[in-house]
């Protein structure tokens, strides 16, 4: 029996700092990673409201307590990309407030009735980031930094140089864009590879990245420029053309643009940073869709067990006859669903679907004649349950109950149809049936019905005949 699991303990140990406060904003609990960031213990901090713990009466509390009500009074979650709010250290470590630069989302835990209960805060430290792009961007945004990092990126040019190279070589893809135009002065190597290198320092955005103006993006860069209040984007859908005179191709990116404020509070720009997410995307898109594929396919097998099953049993004389041939039938069926689940439903070749229902009969007995065609999904499980039928009928009254042989043929036409000849030979002779089987009907259903082809039985002295044809397209898997 499985042990409870302890969610308190995996809180504690989650390496981002997360706390949580009730509908008061008083704290409730935090775990080991958020006091070590505020150096605070949690005896120190247990039931206290909020901002009597981390004290501040300016725009900072303001924009806090304004970003952790919305949460709480609306239920939806509320993000702080940039905020300088100043802690005060405690007195062990010698008091006073040290400035630091935050990043927060507030995620509202409702209770039973819907309500808001607590409010989850998951907050990061960047001030040591935010102090690093400045640098890099040289003295225009130095007035943001601390005196004693300002000297030393003046003084220790080898420093400079290291934080540029860092910001140029960053995973993510950031620019500085300047001025009412939008002006690149800079931009990483993940921002080159993300627009296929092309060659934009010094050009205005609508001339060095023309898809994106139609796209809405220099307005959203405007209304940034002129609000001076950052933008965060999630999965914002973008069309950027990556190589010279191809086509569009279509990216999804977690972006910021974030203004660049100025010692007399203007923005005279914007900084770009982001993260590519488009495979994360695809890779939800596809398991989204293969679970709606799988409720799909799901029904459909069970629609075909329960045509076997009512099928079957209408032409059994007994139980252990209709228990044979039902399995036998759910077995054929199982083994075209193992060839799918192989490629991943992507389809089957055609000589793999008759080696698995031939193969038991003896492979001597079987010629093959034609090259080998992708079958699919819906058509290659059709099929496996036709040729079922034919090598059960065969092995039991055919070609193959004596020394016969099967001989099996068949092409593709220029129009997309496969073209097929099942042909017994050596056996037992042939004659119409009196009435039809359900073997007969099955095939019948499965190449007239589901396949939308045509099919046509040939009762020969020398052994039975079948020939079909379907098209291979416009069959949903």
């Amino acid at each position: 029996m499985n042990e409870p699991i302890d969610f308190h303990a995996i809180f504690d140990r989650i390496p981002s700092p997360y706390m949580l406060l009730d509908r008061d904003l008083r704290y409730v609990a935090a775990n080991a990673a958020y006091l070590d960031t505020l150096q605070r213990r949690w005896e120190d901090i247990r039931g206290l409201y909020l901002f009597d713990a981390f004290p501040s009466e300016g725009e900072s509390r303001a924009q806090v307590e304004g970003a952790i009500l919305r949460a709480r009074d609306s239920g939806e979650v509320t993000e702080l990309p940039l905020i300088h709010y100043a802690i005060e250290r405690p007195a062990r470590l010698g008091g006073g407030f040290e400035d630091r630069i935050w990043s927060a989302t507030h995620t509202p835990i409702p209770d039973e009735t819907g309500a808001t209960r607590y409010i989850l805060q998951h907050t990061q430290d960047v001030t040591a980031i935010q102090r690093l792009k400045e640098a890099a961007f040289g003295s225009r945004s130095a007035t943001m930094l601390g005196d004693d990092v300002l000297r030393r990126a003046e003084t220790v040019q080898s420093q400079s140089r290291e934080l540029r190279n860092l910001f140029m070589q960053a995973p993510s893809f950031m620019a500085v864009l300047r001025g009412p135009d939008h002006v690149f002065d800079l931009a990483n190597n993940a921002y080159a590879q993300l627009i296929g290198h092309r060659e934009v320092t010094r050009l205005p955005v609508r001339v060095a990245l023309p898809e994106v103006v139609e796209q809405g993006f220099t307005d959203l860069l405007d209304r940034v420029l002129s609000s001076r209040e950052a933008f965060v984007g999630r999965r914002v859908k973008v069309a950027l053309q990556r190589t010279a005179e191809g086509p569009l191709e279509e990216r999804y990116l977690d972006f910021i643009y974030q203004p660049i404020i100025e010692p007399d509070g203007t923005a005279s720009g914007v900084f770009v940073e982001g993260v590519d997410v488009t495979d994360q995307v695809q890779a939800d898109e596809r398991q989204r869709l293969l679970l709606d594929e799988l409720n799909h396919r799901v029904k459909n097998t069970l629609a075909t067990v329960q045509a076997i099953a009512q099928q079957t049993l209408r032409g059994a004389e007994d139980p252990s006859v209709f228990a044979e041939a039902f399995e036998s039938r759910l077995l054929a069926l199982s083994q075209t669903h193992n060839a799918l689940t192989d490629s991943h439903w992507a389809g089957a070749g055609l000589r793999q679907i008759l080696d698995q229902e031939l193969g038991p009969h003896g492979g001597e007995r079987v010629a093959l004649e034609g090259e080998d065609v992708h079958l699919p999904a819906r058509v290659a499980l059709s099929l496996g349950m036709v040729f079922h039928e034919l090598a059960t009928n065969a092995a039991k009254y055919g070609a193959l109950s004596t020394a016969g042989r099967l001989l099996l043929s068949w092409s593709v036409t220029g129009e997309g149809s496969l073209v097929f000849e099942w042909r017994e030979t050596g056996g037992p002779p042939t004659a119409p049936p009196s009435r039809r089987g359900f073997g007969s009907r099955l095939i019948e259903r499965s190449i007239a019905g589901e396949l939308r082809g045509h099919v046509a039985f040939d009762y020969r002295e020398d052994g039975l005949v079948v020939r079909f044809d379907t098209p291979l397209s416009r069959h949903p898997d």
